[in-house]
């Protein structure tokens, strides 16, 4: 297992133990981390249906990023990237304040909002690009051969 899995594992676990000690369940308490999901799910649908598709020689779909899903990666991670760096970097009062009023408890729920924010940008433009190629093949596949000449006297 790389250090990755190991990295998101650990903050898989530490939501979960960030659940035991009660809390209120109210819209305010889950507003960030899922809007943080939604807006990766929202990249990752724009990168998707940004991913040039075509069929390939043996008929399976060829896919291409172009600008447009390069940059909503790129975009991503660099806000996540830049969010880190701010937070360690004068912010850190500020974003502690807006936690404070939001009831969002600790640096590891905004750890846990960014991974799962990675990770549904991730799923979502694999399984766009996905469905996509499937309807791609599909149609290449119900498309009839041209019939020959000869065959056709």
């Amino acid at each position: 297992m790389s250090i990755n899995m190991y990295v998101i594992n650990a903050i898989l676990v530490l939501m979960v133990i960030r659940q035991i000690r009660e809390h209120p369940l109210d819209l305010r308490a889950l507003a960030v981390p899922v809007l943080a999901v939604a807006a990766g799910a929202a990249m990752g649908a724009i990168g998707g249906l940004a991913t040039r598709l075509r069929p390939g020689p043996d008929g399976r779909p060829l896919g291409r990023a172009g600008w447009i899903a390069a940059g909503t990666w790129i975009g991503g991670v660099g806000g996540r990237m830049a969010f880190a760096f701010a937070a360690t970097h004068g912010a850190g009062p500020a974003i502690a304040r807006f936690s404070l009023a939001h009831q969002i408890t600790g640096s590891a729920a905004w750890v846990a909002a960014l991974v799962m924010m990675a990770l549904a940008d991730v799923l979502t433009r694999l399984i766009v690009v996905y469905l996509r190629g499937r309807r791609l093949t599909g149609t290449v596949a119900t498309t009839p051969a041209p019939v020959p000449a000869a065959a056709r006297a």
